[in-house]
């Protein structure tokens, strides 16, 4: 297992590699989550295959701040992570904001990706308004106070409030159909949807529900894309609690690639 930084324009990103010739999975955090959160898929699949997990600019307690925390440079930085790690194709794992840049980066690297399993996000839905982006501003602005406290321990991102809040509105945009509809319509790997139940962090009674129903459009219009599962945890268990369908729907891609 290989560990350490990788540098990219004003800053670096702290990575794990577990080496090996088995198929590369690299894995794309959540929004301001870390690389730990893949402990148990990664533990599901084992050590036939070569686990890639890294930090985003500024989270976790090792990864450097940046000036550019925009949603381009998350789905440039697989780039810049997979030409460090000496990959030229890989199987792309995301959860929340993570299945975002899998499936970006998915639809613009069809020759580089084995496949994508999209862990409840990547779902278009139409759902930033005024009344929306300052919700989530006075959100965050709430949760400066506790920041200090959790940071040390990599439990909340260093970025400032208003880069948070910003980075969280970036998402609305980049998710809205006439947005995200056109890139999943251009996957052309294996993609693989693992959804979960009931609601998330911020949002109201059952906006997530509503979110998630829109992936039947987006099964209709692509053959490649198949949700594999929906299961009985929330947004914010997933990773947690149904590891293993989660490394189960990697499998299959992997299933398919060797077909």
């Amino acid at each position: 297992m290989t560990t350490g930084m990788i540098e990219v324009d004003d800053t670096a990103l702290a990575f794990t590699d577990t080496g090996g010739p088995g198929t590369p999975v690299v894995y794309l955090n959540g929004q301001f989550a870390t690389q730990g959160y893949w402990r148990r898929t990664i533990a599901d699949l084992g050590p036939g295959f070569r686990h890639i997990t890294y930090d985003e600019r500024g989270r976790g307690r090792k990864s450097r701040t940046s000036a550019d925390y925009s949603f381009e440079t998350v789905v440039r930085d697989i780039d810049v992570v997979l030409a460090d790690r000496g990959v030229d194709r890989a199987l792309l794992v995301g959860w929340s904001f993570g299945a975002y840049a899998a499936a970006y980066w998915a639809s613009r690297n069809p020759k580089r990706t084995i496949g994508a399993v999209l862990v409840d996000g990547a779902m278009p839905y139409d759902w930033l308004d005024e009344v929306t982006e300052e919700r989530i501003r006075t959100l965050f602005r709430r949760l400066r106070w506790v920041s200090p406290v959790l940071r040390p321990f990599g439990l909340m991102p260093r970025l400032t409030a208003d880069q948070q809040a910003d980075s969280n509105i970036e998402l609305g945009r980049i998710g809205a159909e006439s947005e995200l509809c056109p890139v999943l319509d251009a996957i052309t790997v294996p993609t693989r949807y693992v959804i979960a139940s009931g609601a998330s962090f911020g949002s109201q009674g059952d906006e997530q529900e509503r979110i998630r129903a829109n992936l039947d459009k987006v099964t209709a219009a692509n053959p490649n894309i198949t949700i594999h599962a929906k299961v009985p945890s929330n947004h914010g268990a997933i990773l947690r609690k149904d590891h293993t369908t989660i490394a189960a729907a990697v499998r299959e891609i992997t299933t398919l690639n060797r077909a």
